[in-house]
């Protein structure tokens, strides 16, 4: 003598369930069927969530492929138009998130390696940024600081510079990083990111706060940071300028 089993993939164990089972039961016991699918399915999302990097690389200032949003955003066909279009840091970021594209080429060419080697390279004007919006950290930095203070000066912006421990790529040094500050509310936000083009990050209480936190996404040791209301290194004693890196 012996009893059958039946799989709960089985059609016959549901019949027997149904034959079996009073109606309150059954609606019960699918009611929980029903329960434990749904919470197995959002810890499954939620283990894939998990399973994403959360740190950056950290020998480029290229953007990670978390941050490329393609949202809405408001164009124009000149500079000019767009700064009687836009109207906030918002308006800024979607379309730096939209149209920026990195230039390693570029990157390597403003590195402290070849710019002892080569001289001075110019940073881009906000109108040749908009034209062909390619370049670096600090070629979007100044077209979001430029444009914000066009707009909106009253937020206070200005350039964050960063100083990491230095990285060797293609044999050449890179070490400082260039984004945009600014106000709001009394807490500081940061954006006109390089490496996350189209994020605004914050609020922040402090500046401080936001460098501990960006020193953990970048994965890289910041020696220096100061706010700036230039991209221009500032004079040293014999008063010449050095360009940015």
């Amino acid at each position: 003598m012996y009893r059958r089993f039946y799989s709960s993939s089985s059609p016959v164990f549901w019949g027997n369930l149904r034959r079996a089972a009073p109606e309150g039961a059954r609606r019960s016991f699918f009611t929980s069927c029903a329960w434990l699918l749904a919470t197995f399915t959002a810890l499954a999302a939620l283990s894939g969530c998990s399973a994403v990097p959360q740190a950056a690389d950290p020998n480029s200032d290229a953007p990670e492929a978390a941050f490329a949003p393609r949202g809405p955003f408001i164009d124009a066909p000149t500079y000019d138009e767009a700064l009687q279009r836009w109207q906030s840091p918002e308006d800024i970021n979607a379309w730096i998130g939209a149209r920026f594209r990195y230039d390693t080429d570029r990157a390597m060419q403003l590195s402290e390696t070849q710019r002892q080697a080569s001289g001075r390279m110019p940073i881009l004007a906000p109108d040749a940024f908009f034209a062909a919006p390619r370049g670096v950290c600090v070629d979007v930095a100044r077209f979001a600081l430029e444009t914000l203070r066009t707009l909106q000066p009253g937020v206070q912006p200005r350039y964050l510079m960063i100083e990491f421990d230095p990285v060797s790529v293609r044999g050449n040094t890179l070490r400082r990083h260039w984004l945009v500050s600014f106000e709001r509310g009394g807490q500081h936000y940061f954006f006109a990111d390089s490496k996350r083009p189209g994020h605004i990050a914050g609020p922040y209480a402090s500046v401080q706060a936001f460098v501990d936190e960006y020193a953990h996404y970048r994965g890289r040791r910041i020696v220096a940071f100061s706010e700036r209301e230039s991209y221009e290194r500032r004079l040293r004693t014999r008063a010449v300028a050095e360009p940015a890196s």
